[in-house]
């Protein structure tokens, strides 16, 4: 059974940084796609990016184009979020999901509900 857990989530100034990372265990990586996501109370989860299986297709929301970067090391089983730039709105839960198969990229990231695996998240604060 795939686990995943997110870690490196954190306080930060607007315009500050943080790497997020989803680890995996228990399935190898190289077969699933992954996603980040975010929930605020009172809202809906929503997809922040999305990386296949190979790394060789990626979907942003257009909220973070340009200020986050999605990635992947498949020899280490863990998914990458690079935020740059961040903005108090960025503020919510993040978590990871994953699914085995997926239609597109976009989709997956579009249908948070239909995510075959999470983890538990990890909390970003952006604020001064």
């Amino acid at each position: 059974q795939l686990q995943l857990v997110e870690s490196g989530g954190g306080l930060v100034q607007p315009g500050g940084s943080l790497t997020l990372s989803c680890a995996a265990s228990g399935f190898d990586l190289d077969y699933i796609a992954i996603g980040w996501f975010r929930q605020v109370p009172g809202k809906e989860r929503e997809g922040v990016s999305c990386i296949n299986s190979s790394g060789g297709d990626i979907n942003y929301a257009d909220s973070v184009k340009g200020r986050f970067t999605i990635s992947r090391d498949n020899a280490r089983d863990t998914v990458y979020l690079q935020m740059d730039s961040l903005k108090p709105e960025d503020t919510g839960i993040y978590y990871c999901g994953g699914r085995t198969w997926i239609t597109t990229i976009h989709d997956m990231c579009a249908s948070a509900d239909d995510m075959h695996y999470w983890g538990k998240g990890t909390p970003v604060t952006v604020s001064s």
